[in-house]
């Protein structure tokens, strides 16, 4: 569809564009063209890479007939500053439920009328949303990704929710080395493929006999940590990138963080999704996971050293009604392989 004329409205924001009125209007104007068995509107960007499988998810959690405005905000602190903590932000995505969308579409002009001062987009459909008096409600899955570098840290502890979207490819490195971005996001075709549910959720796991904390973000990382580490530690992003104002100040993010340590001894093993497929004699999924190259440091540590291992496998049983449950258990030492069922590692050499 061609977006009507907005040049009635004012817009005298100096930092951005006008192009944001016509993009917030998008919503009115879908709802007036057709909205004929119509639960949710969901917005985005054209750098935006979806999950649909886990969009349903979540937003199946939630009465459509009701006042729903779903989404999530910005991971550096500033950002959130300057725009609302209370503002859903539209790179990320968000879904708006159809009585919400037939209210919006009838004050959603004149509400743009009152703020000219505004951004973009985002900014202008959250005001309108304080006008109707309905909140955020944030859901983790959606990623805005003001972020700058290497965000493999990140995904490899991604929060206990439904990975949705992720945005602002073109600010950070492929998620996969040494291949194009769109490459990186098409390795992702098979695990979603198998098990889109479980993509990227953190499974923690001990290897005690050789002293190794082992994370598997399944279907796109495994990490091997020397030591015991608590999982409230590991489940704590690694800082392999940078907030949006690229400050490296860890107190900018929204979240909380660990180092990525110059010690050799403390510096995790990363291994990155190579290839994924089901077994052909039962309902169990295969997941292969290559060194990704980085040089490890010497270590004198009295344990048993990865660093001659250059594969992981994973074998785990898809579960696609994994998000209709209720979670009773707590991260233990004794729950943390719920997702992954085994682990086999291979090395050039035996342990």
């Amino acid at each position: 569809m061609i977006s009507s004329d907005t040049s009635r409205f004012r817009y005298t924001n100096k930092n951005g564009d006008r192009s944001g009125i016509r993009i917030s209007r998008v919503l009115s104007e879908t709802v007036r063209a057709d909205s004929k068995n119509v639960r949710w509107y969901v917005m985005g960007d054209d750098d935006t890479f979806f999950v649909p499988e886990n969009l349903v998810r979540v937003l199946r959690k939630y009465d459509h007939k009701q006042y729903y405005y779903i989404g999530s905000v910005s991971e550096t602190h500033w950002q959130n500053h300057e725009f609302s903590y209370n503002m859903a932000y539209g790179g990320g995505g968000f879904a708006i439920s159809y009585p919400l969308a037939k209210a919006i579409e009838k004050m959603q002009d004149k509400c743009i009328q009152r703020y000219p001062y505004l951004y973009g987009s985002d900014d202008r459909m959250q005001a309108c949303m304080a006008e109707l008096g309905v909140p955020l409600t944030k859901e983790v899955g959606f990623h805005q990704f003001d972020l700058y570098g290497n965000v493999m840290g990140l995904l490899s502890a991604h929060p206990v929710s439904p990975l949705i979207s992720l945005h602002h490819l073109d600010k950070i490195e492929p998620i996969f080395p040494n291949v194009t971005r769109v490459k990186a996001l098409k390795r992702l075709k098979k695990p979603i493929t198998l098990d889109s549910a479980g993509l990227m959720q953190q499974s923690i796991c001990y290897d005690r006999p050789r002293k190794w904390t082992i994370s598997v973000s399944w279907g796109y990382s495994v990490q091997i940590n020397r030591g015991i580490l608590p999982a409230r530690e590991i489940e704590k992003p690694i800082t392999t990138f940078n907030d949006w104002y690229g400050t490296n100040d860890e107190n900018s993010l929204t979240f909380n963080t660990r180092p990525y340590h110059g010690n050799g001894c403390q510096r995790p093993y990363f291994y990155l999704l190579s290839n994924a497929y089901a077994s052909t004699t039962n309902d169990t999924t295969t997941s292969v996971y290559a060194h990704d190259g980085a040089p490890g440091g010497k270590c004198k540590w009295r344990m048993a050293d990865p660093s001659r291992i250059r594969h992981v496998k994973v074998y785990k049983k898809p579960d696609p009604n994994l998000w209709d449950k209720i979670l009773t258990n707590t991260r233990s030492e004794t729950s943390q392989c719920s997702q992954c069922l085994s682990l086999f590692i291979s090395t050039s050499a035996a342990l």
